[in-house]
């Protein structure tokens, strides 16, 4: 194996892709290429073991430049909080996922952890005006200045975290996010809340043609029932970044929030 094909596999086995692309992209592969790609990702991780060795010139410089290059990009990530409202946790409300109630403490404990290590967090809230049509297909729900349209008391924003509202399904319809998000230096989502099938599935799909990176953490989503909720997500497991839009949106970032 030549050094730049040595240099290539390095690049993609350290890339720190998230597992469900790494797994996309090497079942796309040539069965050659996807045995040299776990030969290498075993050899590194080998490599603890092992007295080090001093690459050849040209080898080093590649990897360097690749370090150097994904440090620079390395990934900003906000945690999003979708619908956790108590219309949608309290039992017996028109549009309860009882689902819903069961991800509250694995939740919990991953927005301590978001605050703990500086994580942003961004609430995005269904809210609607009295007036609005939409509740005539869904009933009353989410009326702004309600109770029903607050945060359940177990999950409330805190100081510093961002809220978000929308009007319809996905996050960044008629909504603030994206611009929150830029304000932020954020090109990956970690998405979370209720429903899977719905909400989550539908800001997910505008995510990655805005060209955000999404991730959604299994035991932190819940859909209104077992299998919509499996097919949502082998849905989005399956999806990537529209390349163009997550090109431009890496740029804009370097832009608007340069490296130092």
């Amino acid at each position: 194996m030549t050094e730049d094909a040595l240099a290539e596999l390095l690049a993609f086995v350290l890339a720190g892709r998230p597992e469900r692309l790494t797994e996309l992209a090497v079942a796309q592969m040539p069965p050659g290429q996807r045995a040299a790609v776990g030969a290498v990702t075993e050899t590194v991780a080998a490599l603890g073991a092992v007295e080090p060795v001093t690459p050849g010139a040209k080898l080093r410089a590649r990897i360097l430049a690749d370090v150097a290059a994904r440090r620079a990009r390395q990934a900003r990530r906000a945690l999003l909080v979708v619908d956790m409202i108590n219309d949608h946790l309290t039992p017996g409300r028109i549009l309860e996922v009882p689902r819903a109630r069961d991800i509250v403490p694995a939740l919990v404990a991953r927005l301590d952890e978001a605050r703990r290590s500086g994580t942003p967090i961004v609430y995005v809230l269904d809210q609607h005006d009295p007036t609005d049509s939409d509740l005539d297909d869904w009933g009353e729900h989410a009326v702004v200045g309600t109770e029903g349209a607050q945060v359940w008391p177990a999950l409330a924003p805190h100081e510093g975290d961002r809220i978000v509202t929308k009007p319809s399904y996905s996050a960044f319809y008629r909504s603030d996010l994206e611009k929150t998000l830029d304000d932020l230096g954020v090109d990956t989502i970690e998405l979370t809340g209720c429903s899977t099938e719905v909400q989550l599935l539908t800001t997910a799909t505008d995510a990655l043609q805005l060209g955000f990176a999404v991730e959604v953490p299994e035991k932190l989503q819940a859909g209104t029932s077992a299998d919509a909720e499996s097919l949502a997500m082998k849905t989005m497991h399956f999806l990537v970044p529209y390349k163009p839009s997550r090109d431009a949106r890496l740029a804009k970032l370097a832009q608007l929030h340069p490296h130092p």
